[in-house]
């Protein structure tokens, strides 16, 4: 690999600041600090460089979120212009500014149904958090109180906040920080590869989906507010469910007036082959988070779309809604926002994912890696895509526990040239939207010669172990 004029004393002194004063999120900090981070010095297009030189493809978009790829100068020139002209001011006291009313009506325009009405907050967590609220307040005005318990899924990631974390299903995250927020309840996720046993994809979505209606009448029909899920679930291993899940779903949330909610904090704006990826599974929810893609992660924003039945109840109820945050509608954030939906309007993003790239990336992926020893099982849907690694392919047998071998193929991956992130033993590609064929036959020469390392490592350790 190359080397640029950043010297290795130039990026020890970087990861000796950085160990010093800076913790960083899901990170085990003592032994990063020893190894020391990976400095991260510039970006462009699908690519990253490091400190020392080295040439990297973002095969996970940041952190799913670059989705019109790095060095987009229409949104600094657009950032630079908002900060000389109103760098902040925030939407309370009966305020608003341009770049926040023009955001909320461009948002608008792109959510299904009448999901007309737009809150603003700052991330992906903060617009969960404001669902929790606002669903809970919702039946309130409705005079049902009690209608106040939220069903989410085992394994779901909805944001690190104390109510994200509670209504998300992760198990290591709820071992740190109990008791969790009350009121919450799970059921168990869509997924056929790992936990379908002899069952149909069709047959195992509706017994999945049929789970949901089980823990209403459990906790009674009454007292449940809302289902809350991902479209696919991102953080948990990338779980694309059955065709037959989100249909029964929504007849189960309409048959018991219970409000749908879908996070589409990592779907949402393209991944999926639509702007939303309830869109993909035919499903209109009541509100719908988002943050993420919405402005290509370029700045910190995030919103919950409001469909007219929740929006209209609160608008004609005479009282203030008690919730907010200092950043909500940021007038910079809001103005890059802005730029990048009209940015992907103007390139036809959701077409070329859905119509073009998309099936090119689902498809060499299938090629390159389906009939790979480590790969039990692919699960993928337009720039997104969970790969099960496994030890018996015919058996679905994985790995003994001392052998990590998501990190394992995790760490080959970014010391030639390619991030794929690791969620226990699946792998997650979720490159930028605008990745090209060029781009997506070179990800997977690299990803392919990754797993043949990978392999050749697990049986080394395999090996010694006997």
């Amino acid at each position: 690999m190359s080397q640029q004029n950043t010297s290795a004393m130039d990026t020890q002194a970087i990861q000796t600041l950085d160990a010093a004063h800076h913790m960083h999120p899901f990170t085990n900090t003592g032994a990063l600090n020893k190894k020391g981070a990976r400095i991260i010095e510039k970006a462009e297009g699908v690519y990253l460089w490091d400190s020392e030189g080295n040439k990297i493809l973002d095969g996970m978009a940041g952190l799913w979120c670059v989705a019109m790829g790095y060095g987009r100068t229409e949104f600094a020139d657009v950032a630079k212009a908002q900060m000389n002209e109103l760098p902040y001011y925030n939407t309370f006291f009966q305020t608003s500014h341009l770049p926040a009313a023009e955001l909320a009506k461009e948002i608008a325009s792109v959510t299904p149904g009448d999901l007309n009405h737009i809150f603003f907050a700052g991330s992906g967590s903060e617009a969960i958090d404001t669902i929790i609220r606002m669903v809970r307040q919702y039946w309130c005005i409705k005079k049902k109180p009690y209608k106040n318990i939220l069903i989410s899924r085992e394994n779901a990631y909805h944001g690190s906040n104390i109510g994200g974390t509670a209504l998300g299903g992760m198990g290591g995250m709820h071992a740190q920080g109990m008791p969790m927020m009350p009121g919450v309840e799970h059921i168990c996720q869509p997924y056929w590869y790992g936990e379908g046993g002899d069952l149909s994809e069709e047959a195992f979505g509706l017994k999945c989906a049929q789970a949901l209606e089980t823990k209403i009448l459990e906790v009674g029909p009454d007292n449940v507010a809302a289902f809350v899920a991902e479209p696919v679930q991102g953080a948990g291993g990338v779980i694309v469910p059955p065709d037959s899940y989100w249909p029964e779903i929504d007849r189960i949330c309409k048959k018991y007036d219970i409000l749908l909610v879908c996070d589409e904090v990592i779907c949402g704006f393209g991944r999926t082959g639509n702007w939303f990826g309830c869109e993909t599974y035919g499903v209109q929810p009541d509100l719908m988070s988002m943050a993420k893609g919405l402005s290509s992660g370029y700045l910190p924003i995030s919103a919950v779309a409001i469909g007219d039945r929740v929006a209209n109840a609160f608008i004609e109820h005479d009282d203030d809604f008690n919730h907010g945050f200092t950043y909500s509608g940021h007038p910079v954030s809001a103005a890059v926002a802005l730029a990048n939906i009209q940015l992907m309007k103007k390139e036809n993003i959701i077409d070329y994912v859905k119509n073009d790239i998309g099936p090119y990336f689902q498809q060499k992926l299938q090629d390159t890696l389906g009939d790979h020893p480590l790969t039990g099982h692919i699960d993928g849907v337009g720039l997104v895509a969970g790969i099960a690694l496994v030890h018996n392919k015919d058996t679905k047998e994985g790995f003994p526990e001392d052998i990590d071998v998501g990190l394992i193929c995790r760490d080959h991956c970014f010391e030639n040239g390619l991030i794929m992130r690791a969620t226990g033993s699946r792998m997650i590609l979720s490159p930028p939207l605008v990745i090209s064929r060029a781009e997506v036959d070179e990800l997977f020469e690299k990803a392919k010669k990754c797993f043949d390392l990978t392999h050749a490592s697990v049986n080394t350790l395999l090996a010694n172990a006997e």
